[in-house]
């Protein structure tokens, strides 16, 4: 074995390493009954990760400007609260918040593709808000707070 094989499957992850082994796990959503591509399928981490930014901005100019007075010191806790409250709110009712709304995601129920039942969106808003349980990912790309959750991010 080429020691710079060995290097870049290192560099790759376990994955990528698996994958040039001749392992197959399939596309992102493929367990879940999901298209490869287009409508449907598994939203792009990037998209996701933007979607977050523009949510948590949204939330920030509202904490600061609306709700904490300009007190730099109550607007990280304004912040978070209008976030989660947001994400409660706009998941439960229409699928998505404004920030995946614009990049074209929603959020849908794993088991069927339909919104989420409200005890579901509590859970993932909950987990959401811990922060760590989203940054703990499925090999479909999931967060553990959707996971957990039973729900699915997905292109519009």
């Amino acid at each position: 074995m080429d020691n710079r094989e060995a290097i870049g499957s290192w560099l790759s992850g376990p994955r990528a390493a698996a994958e040039s082994m001749g392992a197959d796990f399939g596309y992102r959503g493929e367990r879940l009954g999901l298209p490869r591509e287009g409508a449907g399928s598994v939203a792009p981490l990037g998209r996701r990760f933007a979607a977050i930014f523009v949510d948590w901005g949204m939330s920030g100019l509202i904490g600061y400007g609306l709700l904490a007075d300009r007190d730099l010191a109550a607007a990280d806790t304004w912040t978070l609260a209008v976030f989660l409250l947001m994400s409660l709110l706009t998941v439960g009712t229409v699928g998505c918040t404004p920030g995946k709304r614009l990049l074209g995601l929603r959020v849908v129920a794993a088991d069927g593709g339909g919104r989420l039942v409200p005890w579901r969106v509590l859970v993932r808003t909950v987990l959401l808000g811990l922060a760590l349980p989203a940054l703990v990912w499925d090999r479909d790309g999931r967060g553990l707070h959707d996971r957990l959750a039973g729900a699915v991010q997905v292109r519009m």
